[in-house]
């Protein structure tokens, strides 16, 4: 069978014309080199190249044609695995990332604008699903609300804790304690993920609200609010800048409710740029921690 350096000898002596020029190419001795084309054209059965003799150049046969034809298709393949392995070690190369909400609008701008500094050429794929299956698949990196099971490997990002989002006068000024939730009407995400820990912390505390209306929306969340429909918790970064104007009040909670945690879901071994997005994703989530807790 032949081997690449064997397509590597046709290749040059097709283009330099004679043994002795395709052998300096190559850095061969010129014996090398006619090994290496005999072991060729024991493979495929004939002769690659008619030789003359003296100086004149060799001439490919139609076998050698042939033969070349495919061989620097596969060359080229060659290459460009060879630089695609190149670009992977280097940091650059593709990696596909599992999204939501608030990793989308918060974290990631400054994560991707900081990746894409250190490594132009990088491609990174985002993708959006609102899903509480701790489970990467295909992805390299799934930023979840939830650590992975078995046989994924689950990096904490950042804690992000709640808060009470209430029109203003509806609650006194300062911390709401839980239990003065328990029948008021709220407005609530879908009860998977965090939203279902959150609901379940209230209920194991006596506390059940009437959720009268759920979206999966954070900002239809505090858009509703504003409306007067009811009142609602979530996590603070999922609460954006403008979300939060004069008529809306932001309220610590007395109570123990866990802060929502947010993971980076990763299986196996990671390339690269991958490994370097996961590091500078728990940078700046501690630094989202860090403003998060300066705003309560």
């Amino acid at each position: 069978m032949y081997e690449l350096r064997h397509l590597q000898a046709l290749d040059a002596v097709a283009d330099e014309g004679t043994f002795s020029r395709a052998a300096a190419r190559l850095g061969y001795t010129q014996s090398t080199l006619s090994q290496q084309i005999a072991a060729l054209e024991r493979a495929v059965g004939g002769a690659v190249f008619d030789r003359p003799g003296g100086p004149r150049p060799v001439r490919l046969t139609a076998l050698g044609r042939l033969v070349l034809n495919g061989a620097r298709s596969v060359l080229d393949r060659s290459r460009s695995l060879r630089d695609d392995v190149a670009r992977f070690h280097a940091g650059d190369g593709r990696i596909d990332v599992g999204t939501f909400q608030t990793v989308t609008n918060v974290l990631l701008p400054t994560v991707v604008g900081r990746l894409r500094a250190e490594h132009p050429d990088c491609d990174i794929r985002l993708f959006e699903d609102e899903d509480d299956t701790p489970d990467p698949g295909d992805l390299d990196v799934l930023f979840l609300d939830a650590a992975g099971g078995d046989g994924v490997d689950s990096t904490l990002i950042l804690e992000d804790h709640h808060v009470l989002v209430a029109r203003r006068g509806e609650f006194a000024e300062g911390a709401v304690a839980l239990k003065k939730l328990d029948g008021m009407p709220m407005v609530a995400l879908p009860a998977i993920c965090d939203q279902a820990r959150v609901e379940g912390h209230l209920a194991e505390h006596g506390v059940v609200p009437d959720v009268v209306f759920r979206t999966a929306d954070n900002q239809a969340v505090v858009s509703v609010v504003r409306a007067g429909l009811g009142c609602a918790i979530m996590p603070l970064l999922a609460i954006t800048a403008p979300d939060a104007g004069d008529d809306i009040v932001l309220h610590p909670l007395r109570g123990n409710l866990p802060p929502r945690q947010i993971y980076a879901l990763t299986r196996g071994a990671l390339s690269p740029l991958a490994q370097r997005l996961v590091a500078v994703a728990q940078e700046h989530g501690a630094e989202l921690t860090r403003a998060g807790a300066c705003r309560l």
